[in-house]
């Protein structure tokens, strides 16, 4: 159970970051990344998500959160490659319904697929995947139950988009696909989870396409962070499982900030906040300083 982040520059249509360097690829050098092994997997995180894989899709359960957060993180996705579109051809005619259509998408630790399913349907040719087998399983399995949802990219249909599963750290998935291969690579509520979260990083960057999209989504690592995520949500209230969260492995903003800062082209880093009275989250109205101090999105624009 997360709570908010805030927006990180202003112009008039969004809050940004512009800095003309050249690197694609950045340092990370935070208190919580000291490990410089390849892989990004940590087998205690897959072995206890593995447990929960079969709740993956109960609404009312361990994932709830994650269920009432999926349409505002897809209504931020939308939002934003639409207001680039525009910035790239103002004679465009462009709508958030339809901006994903035919765009190759890759979702990085996927669970059980509610970020997939979503971008699939919204006309996306998207990629799930996940070290977990069991999350794959779930995800697959619930994917199955709609025939909308196939492996199929025909192209007679170009309004159809298709979901795709794979057992797959996204490492070994660079290294079989190559760099630049997705138009947008996604991670949600992933890189608390993860080792060597500069390596992690660089190979999600790595898979984006040059003017293509990078979304995360973490937890800042702050005492009201802790307070909420894990000293409310798993001690107190019982909400989540404990274990799920881990205080040293959150990452600031300005730490994620920084992971970027060599990176050319146009970032933002909105928060969402959690209004308990509706079940809902939003946006974190520009400005609001304190909100940068729970869970906050981040986006980033690989340069042409």
């Amino acid at each position: 159970m997360h709570f908010s982040a805030r927006l990180l520059h202003v112009r008039p249509s969004a809050r940004l970051i512009r800095r003309q360097t050249p690197a694609w690829t950045a340092s990370f050098s935070t208190a919580i990344d000291t490990s410089t092994s390849r892989s990004t997997i940590n087998q205690d995180e897959i072995s206890h998500f593995s447990k929960l894989s079969a709740l993956w899709w109960d609404e009312q359960g361990e994932f709830q959160m994650l269920h009432r957060m999926n349409p505002t993180r897809v209504k931020f996705m939308r939002e934003k490659l639409t207001e680039i579109a525009l910035e790239d051809d103002v004679s465009a005619s462009i709508h958030t319904t339809e901006v994903l259509r035919g765009r190759r998408v890759l979702d990085v630790g996927c669970g059980g697929g509610l970020l997939s399913e979503s971008l699939a349907r919204l006309g996306a040719h998207t990629i799930g995947i996940d070290a977990s087998s069991s999350n794959i399983s779930i995800a697959s399995l619930h994917a199955s139950a709609d025939p909308a949802l196939s492996a199929s990219t025909d192209s007679a249909d170009s309004k159809r988009g298709s979901l795709t599963y794979k057992h797959t750290s996204v490492e070994d998935l660079l290294a079989e696909v190559g760099p630049a291969s997705f138009d947008v690579v996604c991670s949600m509520e992933v890189l608390e989870h993860v080792d060597n979260p500069r390596g992690f990083l660089s190979s999600c960057a790595q898979l984006v396409k040059p003017g293509g999209h990078l979304f995360l989504s973490t937890i800042a690592r702050t005492p009201l962070a802790y307070l909420i995520t894990i000293f409310a949500a798993e001690d107190v209230l019982q909400r989540v499982s404990k274990g799920t969260h881990t205080y040293s492995k959150f990452v600031n903003p300005r730490e994620l900030e920084g992971f970027f800062r060599t990176y050319t082209g146009e970032s933002e880093r909105p928060g969402m906040i959690y209004t308990p009275w509706n079940g809902e989250w939003t946006l974190a109205p520009r400005g609001a300083g304190w909100t940068e101090n729970c869970n906050y999105l981040f986006w980033v624009r690989r340069p042409h």
